[in-house]
């Protein structure tokens, strides 16, 4: 049954791996791994839970007779809820942040983003799309920035061609932003939920890394831009449902939003409460204000349409399935004893990191960045802060700018802008594995 149980991961892997080649949701793919990993597990639990938890069992059970039906109790209250738990607090968290997206552009916050794109500067709107989406995600979840930002970006630029370029900046500088910080990717928000890590600590290690591998590929690439690039703003016409607040009123609510994003690490550092319940707190005093603001047109049914893409509803709700079946998956494998033997048989020692960092960004480039960094996760148990969680972290964040499959902001911009593998790794995946291997350098070493 162990081997099943594997065997049905590695299959998941597979299938997330070749998703172009097969049009098969990587979320579909995860969620049927957790789902029928965990019923596989329970099969066999009396054998599984005699030999991972035999101590809390007998505990559990109090001297009254083992059965059937108490071990699947055991199971379900003991084991599988823990699981359920931790992946509840990353979908939970992504959640909150989406909606707290979904409020702030629909009020307009994010207009001044087309208001800096208003240039023909090739050079200026390059680093203008890629600063900007460098410091929302570090603060937003990178699927929805990336998203976000290639829809305004489609807006302005009209040649394909500059597209591909300015879209390839955008991936990078959303991957690398979103792994700045423990907020900005999941595979973040998982070990900083874990307790294995600090939120100053991780991003002060990752500042200089994350900033080399995204500063060097978009200078690269952005040498093949001509002077000016060709761009067209249209005027959209008033649909009934758009925006009537003012400037200070925007202002205020993309600070309750963003500013409250930033407040969630000193939050959770007071309470020690799980940071979804900070991001929780920070939807619900953007709600608040966004329904005294618009109180006029919430009273005469205006709302009824939505000014955010439909695409990034629908890839969000995606991520957070995937999310959650990834987690379950592992988790799974984790209580068949798999990983407690692998870390036996094929133990590294703490020299070894960086052969392991290299591994895990290289596995990364064609297997989705979150699976591949919570699959690495499970076969350590290093302390706080230690140098694995955030060499790991940043390769396989940086793995996923390699051939763009590696990360679920990379594959919505192959699927937008309809781009090749093969133009994408000779124009930017070449120059990001050797930048890639400066930040593991770097980790390293100092």
């Amino acid at each position: 049954m162990t081997l099943i149980i594997v065997f049905i991961l590695l299959l998941c892997y597979i299938l997330i791996a070749t998703e172009n080649l097969t049009n098969v949701n990587k979320a579909a793919t995860a969620i049927f791994a957790g789902t029928v990993g965990w019923v596989l597990y329970i099969c066999y639990g009396t054998n599984y839970v005699m030999s991972q938890h035999p101590d809390e069992y007998i505990d559990f059970l109090a001297g009254a007779t083992p059965t059937s039906l108490a071990v699947k109790q055991y199971i379900a209250n003991n084991v599988f809820l823990v699981y359920v738990g931790r992946a509840s607090e990353v979908v939970t968290f992504l959640l909150a942040t989406m909606t707290i997206v979904e409020i702030l552009n629909n009020n307009g916050c994010f207009d001044f983003i087309t208001q800096l794109l208003k240039t023909r500067s090739s050079k200026k709107m390059l680093w203008t799309l890629t600063g900007v989406t460098f410091l929302l995600s570090a603060n937003l979840d990178n699927l929805t920035t990336t998203v976000m930002m290639l829809t305004m970006m489609h807006q302005v630029i009209s040649s394909r061609r500059q597209r591909m370029v300015f879209g390839s900046a955008i991936v990078i500088a959303a991957n690398m932003g979103g792994a700045l910080t423990v907020i900005g990717d999941p595979s973040g928000l998982v070990i900083w939920n874990m307790g294995k890590v600090s939120a100053t600590n991780f991003s002060m290690s990752l500042l200089l890394p994350c900033l080399i591998s995204c500063i060097i590929p978009v200078w690269w690439i952005g040498r093949s831009l001509p002077e000016r690039c060709d761009t067209e703003w249209i005027t959209m016409p008033y649909r009934g449902n758009d925006t009537r607040l003012n400037v200070w009123q925007r202002l205020v609510m993309l600070f309750v939003g963003i500013g409250g994003l930033w407040f969630i690490p000193t939050f959770h550092n007071i309470t020690q409460l799980s940071p979804f319940i900070g991001a929780l707190c920070v939807l619900a005093v953007l709600w608040i204000v966004n329904e005294i603001f618009n109180r006029k047109l919430m009273n005469t049914n205006q709302f009824a349409q939505n000014r955010i893409p439909g695409i990034l509803q629908y890839g969000v709700i995606q991520m957070m399935l995937f999310v959650m079946g990834m987690m379950l998956a592992i988790g799974v494998v984790q209580e068949t004893g798999v990983t407690k033997w692998i870390v036996t048989e094929f133990g590294f020692q703490a020299q070894d990191v960086w052969i392991v960092a290299i591994i895990s960004g290289a596995i990364s480039s064609v297997l989705d960045n979150f699976a591949t960094a919570i699959s690495f996760f499970s076969l350590s148990d290093a302390p706080l802060n230690d140098q694995f969680w955030k060499m790991i972290a940043y390769s396989t964040a940086v793995g996923g700018n390699i051939l763009c499959v590696g990360s679920m902001s990379g594959v919505a911009f192959l699927k937008m802008e309809r781009i090749h593998i093969g133009w994408y790794f000779r124009h930017v995946g070449l120059v990001s594995v050797i930048t890639s291997l400066f930040g593991v350098a770097f980790l390293y070493f100092v």
